[in-house]
């Protein structure tokens, strides 16, 4: 039985993982599309590769969406588009989608918010509760010997607006256009990120619980899953204590 347990589990992390590089690859595709194949003349391409390393993602699936970009004749053409709306308990949630059919996703997308608790509306209506930054995560158990002050100390001089640091990971956040800037600084003192991204971050958060908790964690699953979801950002908060909980 715990062989099976840990092959289920094994099995789910792998296809996150795989799912994570599908979805990067498309960013990567539509950024070298729209902007051109060089990542120092084409910021949006530069920042998609520097999420794509920080998964590990091999530099053949890289390479390889950029070419399908440059040498495109198969017409696709993916468009960007951001969904708001409500999650249960009033949060405030963005979808950032890819998509090459507009209204297949925004029919999916709604189904999602509807299925579980919450309802999508118009453009605006939760943006403006969120700030676009460069988030650079490096997880604490890879660094156990890490020095909180040198660390913010090292990002501060590299550009570094701010450090959120958690019982997991210090996150630093940077303006959007000085993400790769400080990321190169940083890794030249030999720290490495999990994560190396531009995203929206709320500007307060909610505590959520209870049946709230559980219906918006199924919510984020759903949009995990769809192919065309590359990312959502929200402002609720869950408890060490509540997720335990609920499992």
């Amino acid at each position: 039985m715990k062989f099976k347990l840990f092959k289920e589990r094994k099995g789910k992390a792998d296809q996150a993982k795989n799912n994570q590089w599908v979805k990067l690859s498309r960013e990567i595709y539509m950024q070298a599309r729209k902007g051109g194949p060089n990542p120092e003349a084409n910021f949006g391409l530069k920042t998609a590769i520097a999420s794509a390393r920080a998964i590990k993602m091999p530099a053949d699936n890289i390479e390889r969406a950029i070419k399908k970009a440059s040498g495109s004749t198969d017409n696709v053409d993916y468009e960007e588009i951001y969904y708001e709306g409500y999650g249960p308990g009033g949060v405030a949630i963005m979808v950032k989608c890819l998509t090459d059919n507009r209204n297949r996703t925004a029919a999916d997308v709604r189904s999602i918010f509807n299925k579980r608790g919450g309802n999508m509306g118009e453009s605006g209506c939760v943006a403006y509760m969120f700030d676009e930054k460069g988030s650079l995560v490096i997880d604490r158990e890879q660094f156990e010997e890490i020095d909180e002050d040198t660390l913010l100390l090292q990002a501060v001089e590299a550009g570094a607006e701010d450090m959120v640091t958690t019982d997991e990971t210090f996150e630093l956040v940077t303006h959007p256009h000085e993400l790769e800037k400080v990321k190169s600084a940083l890794e030249a003192e030999n720290y490495e990120f999990s994560t190396a991204e531009v995203r929206w971050i709320p500007q307060n958060t909610v505590d959520v619980e209870g049946e709230n908790a559980e219906k918006l964690l199924k919510m984020m699953d759903a949009f995990e899953d769809n192919d065309d979801v590359q990312d959502v950002y929200s402002n609720f908060e869950i408890s060490a204590s509540e997720m335990e909980r609920i499992g």
